[in-house]
């Protein structure tokens, strides 16, 4: 079980076919002076449907690994859950030439260096067989390793380190495996290197919690009742809550219902159903009532957090 996705450069057209696919990789630049010209247009039109996408410098690997960083960095406006990816291999005439003791040192201080400048995005590294067995002598890949071995399977690159995705054919267009079973657990694992919020010392209106709400499902989120300011319900923490949610690429219609402790499933949260925009969409727990979950069913994918105050 797990879910495909394609790798994009400037041989794609700007909106490629998305069919079947829950990911995108797109080149944005090579060297000091390359950019993909359709590369903003296929983020665009990825993102527009909720794919989770990712980005990738080809490198020329005589050049200072921080400079091409640079410059690649400079091109995106990144957010939180992209994808930072070193295409990193070299038999083309720019790095044909650079010992490959020169291109190991590359992909080291590459990696390391961006991920300094993004410390809250997932970066990886994407390898051939070639490059991982003969050039790398670390099995450094950052955070996650994306292996090629074009004519495999899909899901087994026949390789022992721990790798995410899987390039398994390069017929038409480059295509590519995640052993993780959805969407949404990738994109939650993509939103897991934002920053975690403070266990203690809680301010009031501080984040509590992040979750992933799947499409077309009942989601369940479980919370301790709600209290009110001057009486709080399970401690001090929790005083009244609040549950934030915003879609993950179109626009939807969720639903949300409350359910009482020790009670059944009852009282619609707010008007419902409600259209959600590309903003996030605050529902508050009812003061005093007992609330002790919170059933959400959306169109779209959703991602939320808790907002709680300390009232003592």
């Amino acid at each position: 079980m797990g879910i495909y996705g394609q790798d994009w450069a400037s041989y794609q057209s700007s909106t490629p076919s998305t069919a079947g696919l829950d990911f995108v990789f797109v080149k944005v630049t090579e060297g000091l002076s390359y950019i993909n010209p359709k590369w903003a247009a296929q983020r665009d039109h990825a993102k527009s449907i909720g794919l989770v996408w990712g980005a990738y410098h080809y490198p020329h690997m005589r050049n200072s690994p921080e400079a091409e960083a640079d410059f690649f960095l400079g091109q995106v406006n990144w957010k939180p859950g992209d994808l930072v990816v070193l295409d990193w291999e070299g038999y083309d005439d720019a790095n044909r030439s650079v010992p490959r003791t020169a291109q190991a040192a590359y992909k080291e201080e590459w990696l390391r260096y961006v991920k300094k400048r993004l410390p809250y995005n997932a970066v990886g590294l994407y390898a051939n067989l070639d490059y991982w067995r003969n050039v790398d002598t670390t099995s450094f890949f950052g955070d996650f390793l994306w292996i090629a071995t074009a004519g495999r399977p899909a899901g087994s690159p026949g390789i022992s380190a721990p790798w995410l995705f899987h390039q398994y054919s390069d017929a038409g267009v480059d295509r590519d495996y995640c052993h993780m079973r959805s969407r949404e657990e990738l994109r939650a694992w993509t939103m897991s290197f934002q920053p975690k919020p403070p266990t203690a010392h809680l301010l009031e209106e501080e984040m509590l919690s992040y979750f992933p709400v799947p499409a077309n499902t009942d989601f369940d989120l479980p919370v301790e009742p709600a209290g009110t300011v001057a009486s709080p319900q399970g401690g001090a923490r929790n005083g009244p809550l609040w549950i934030a949610l915003a879609p993950q690429g179109a626009d939807g219609q969720i639903t949300t219902t409350f359910h009482t402790e020790g009670g059944t499933w009852g009282s619609p949260g707010k008007a419902n159903p409600v259209t959600l925009g590309g903003s996030k969409y605050l529902i508050s727990l009812p003061d005093g009532l007992g609330i002790d979950k919170v059933r959400i069913r959306s169109t779209v994918p959703l991602f939320g957090y808790l907002v709680g105050r300390q009232v003592a």
